[in-house]
This record gives structure tokens, sequence and C-alpha cells, in this order.
């Protein structure tokens, strides 16, 4: 018997299709509003707040999903949550969660884990994927970068791995903040010993998201931080692959 419907509604950002980024094959990418951290290198400020977001019922996502639904399907993809931080509205993002399983739909959960707590055992039984984004392995790095604290995100992983739930972990690279091989190490050794984690998804730091901050009037913190070079990009993907893990 199927659960009861809510009648929830939440805050959106926006929602597109991609491939190849958000999970397997071709999305529904859905960006919830609201985030608690502010790392330095966001490409989506624009995403930050919820009140400006726009209000929007379940019933109403999922008609736009079903929209989509059988190109999704046919390219082997489904729908991702991602924001922003989807778990700052996480009985919301648990109801679209759940429908999209009862349409018979592959989910994915794209958070940092910082409110992982908030995540209920329901909702991860809806959760196909977990893009699980680890900042840096390193507390007083992590700190600096996003503005919390890096155990929620550890705890959340274990949980994961304890539920069985299938994790990609994603890294962004960033020259002078993350790319310390140690930590990378570190990190490396703690994933390579979650059976659930799929892969690591070595992610350069760009500047893509610059323009938003400009238009919004505040300052983008990492301006003048250089990306990463290709030899870099290479070592640390070689440092999760010497510990058995699958780094892209």
């Amino acid at each position: 018997m199927s659960r009861v419907r809510t009648a929830t509604t939440g805050r959106i950002h926006s929602w597109d299709l991609s491939t190849g980024v958000d999970g397997p094959g071709t999305r529904f990418v859905l960006f919830v509003s609201g985030c608690p951290l502010r790392c330095l290198y966001c490409a989506n400020p624009d995403t930050w707040h919820m009140r400006d977001g726009r209000e929007m019922s379940v019933d109403a996502v999922m008609a736009e999903i079903g929209k989509v639904q059988g190109f999704v399907t046919t390219a082997g993809g489904g729908v991702t949550l991602t924001g922003g931080e989807p778990l700052l509205q996480s009985a919301f993002a648990g109801e679209i969660l759940r429908r999209c399983k009862e349409a018979g739909l592959h989910t994915a959960l794209d958070t940092s884990g910082f409110l992982g707590a908030r995540a209920t055992d329901e909702l991860l039984a809806d959760t196909d994927l977990v893009l699980l984004d680890i900042k840096s392995f390193d507390v007083n790095t992590y700190r600096k970068v996003t503005g919390g604290e890096l155990a929620p995100t550890l705890n959340f992983a274990t949980r994961l791995d304890r539920l069985g739930i299938p994790m990609w972990i994603r890294y962004v690279l960033v020259p002078g903040w993350t790319d310390d091989l140690e930590s990378v190490d570190a990190l490396a050794g703690f994933v390579a010993g979650l059976g659930a984690v799929e892969r690591v998804d070595v992610l350069p730091f760009h500047k893509l998201g610059a323009a938003k901050y400009e238009a919004l009037g505040i300052p983008f913190p990492l301006h003048d931080n250089p990306v990463p070079a290709p030899d870099l990009i290479q070592k640390v993907r070689d440092r999760f692959s010497r510990h058995g893990v699958r780094a892209y």
C-alpha cells in the first residue's frame, strides 16, 4: 500500500536536463533553493537563500518531470535533486524522491552531507544514488572552505554505507585549498573503506559562476585563484586509484 501523499511545498530555484554530470544517463536536475554552507568556490550563489526561490508543490514538480520522463528513461537517466542543499528542505525532497520512485524513475540526491541527519531512513530508501560532496578531509581546511564542520558529512557517509546506498564521491580540486596530497590520501583511505562507494569524481575548480556573483553584487572569493593544471588533476586521481577507488 502506498504511503499517504502530503501537500508538501518547497522553494525551487530552477530545473534543467544534463547528461553524465549529475548521475547516470540523461537526468532531470532539480535545483532546490537554500544552503547552510558558503563554499568559497560555489558556482551557484543564486541558490543560497530559500527566499529567492519560487514556491512549488510536489504535484507541480512532478508535472514538470512527467513532461520529460519518457526521454530521460530511454536515455538511461532519472531525476537528481541538487541545490543549494536539498536536505535543507528534507520533507519536500523526500516527497519528490518517493513520487519519482513510484513513477519508476531512478533517483539521485546531490548533497554535502552536512545536513545528513535530516535525511530519514524513508527518504534514503527512495534514493538510488547519493552524490556526496566531500569538500576536504582536513577539518580546518573544510571549515575555511565551507564555513561548516566536516564530521556530519563523514557520519552521513558511514550511515549510507551501513544502509548499502550507492555513493559517488565528489571532490572539488582547488589549488592552494584542497590540493594537499596527504589530505587527499587520507580521504582516499576513508573512501576505500566504504563498500558502497562506486566512484570518485575529481572536479577541477572553475570560475563559470563568477558572472552570477557580479550580478548579485557580491565578491567571488576565488576570483584570482588559478584553476588546477592537468598534471595536478591526474596526481589527485592517482591518489584515489592507489587505494583501489575508481577516480575520474
